[in-house]
């Protein structure tokens, strides 16, 4: 039996000009629950989201109070990103493009006040942060400043990660090959236990490619409203260049995505976790790391499970954990375009 297409979401064509942005507005941060929450069952992380209703834009905030070791892996051309510390309290993702940045610095001083302001060494709670760009869904400057990122962290729970258009993907949108067929998607997630080994992955949508489900069909992006199909940027390009001409590809694009897990790892091996997964998301999103993306991925290990291949070797373990952590990061794709 074939699921049926989704509906199309598209997204209003941007103007692009002199606009209104936060000084404008008396702003007041609000929850963003979007659609519904996936469940994950992972003591010690807990996720929050916030938002300013008149942009729409957001924040969403990956919390680990007892801290966790850190990988980055950053392909796309267009990063945006603070922190990049090798161990973290807390993941801070946002809209905004750079001026989203702020936001991260929000969470910082909230968790300053939660250590009552003591900043000797072992008091010191790190945070890095990445965002998207936002602004093509919309029609103003309206950004995620430190107040937003703050009121995400507080409103942190343990649990539920929210999904669908909200927190940092309330204004995210996919497949970009004319702003006109652009849809808007989301932010999503997946949690999976295998054994004693916890994956939790979440990702903000918002790339220049088409979403892609498994069975190849596109589920999100390039909709063209005269036909009423979606259809693989590839086709386009492709067309382009049979015309000698240069294809129509639209700027202000990024997938943020989050991987934790409880599985400890050897520096190398986490950070070849996080590449082997990072990876793998070139199945459902395409295309994928153009340089046209901010394409940015941070891998969490809160270092808590030792797990050994049959043969004895924690390095076969993360393989094996990677390939199980790339088919839940292909879930929470689906997830925030449902």
């Amino acid at each position: 039996m074939t699921t049926p297409a989704p509906d199309p979401r598209l997204v209003p064509t941007p103007t692009f000009g002199v606009s209104k942005g936060n000084a404008d507005y008396d702003l007041t941060p609000s929850p963003s629950p979007g659609r519904g929450a996936v469940e994950f069952d992972f003591p010690g992380v807990e996720v929050g989201t916030a938002e300013y209703t008149e942009g729409p834009t957001g924040a969403t905030v990956v919390h680990v109070p007892a801290g966790a070791r850190t990988s980055i892996d950053d392909r796309g051309g267009a990063i945006g990103i603070v922190g990049r510390y090798e161990y973290n309290h807390a993941i801070c993702l946002a809209g905004g493009s750079v001026y989203g940045l702020g936001a991260a610095a929000g969470v910082s001083a909230e968790l300053l006040g939660r250590e009552q302001n003591q900043v000797d060494w072992q008091h010191l709670r790190t945070v890095s942060g990445a965002i998207i760009y936002d602004f093509s869904a919309r029609d103003n400057a309206i950004s995620p400043d430190a107040a937003l990122g703050r009121a995400a962290l507080e409103w942190a729970r343990p649990g539920e990660f929210p999904v669908g258009r909200c927190g940092a993907g309330i204004a995210a949108s996919a497949g970009k090959v004319d702003y006109g067929r652009a849809e808007f998607t989301g932010q999503g997630a997946a949690f999976r236990q295998v054994g004693r080994a916890k994956v939790l992955v979440a990702t903000v949508t918002n790339p220049v490619g088409v979403i892609v489900d498994r069975d190849g069909r596109v589920v999100r992006g390039n909709y063209d409203p005269d036909t009423g199909q979606r259809s693989h940027p590839v086709a386009d390009f492709a067309a382009a260049f049979d015309a000698e001409e240069s294809p129509r590809i639209q700027r202000g694009n990024t997938t943020l995505t989050v991987v934790v897990t409880n599985v400890a790892m050897a520096d190398r091996e986490l950070s070849q976790f996080g590449k082997q997964v990072h990876s793998s998301m070139h199945r459902a999103i395409q295309p994928f790391h153009s340089s046209l993306d901010g394409d940015t991925l941070f891998a969490l290990t809160t270092d808590e499970v030792d797990v050994a291949s049959a043969t004895g070797e924690a390095e076969l373990s993360c393989v094996g954990l990677g390939a199980i952590a790339s088919e839940v990061a292909w879930d929470a794709v689906l997830s925030s375009v449902a």
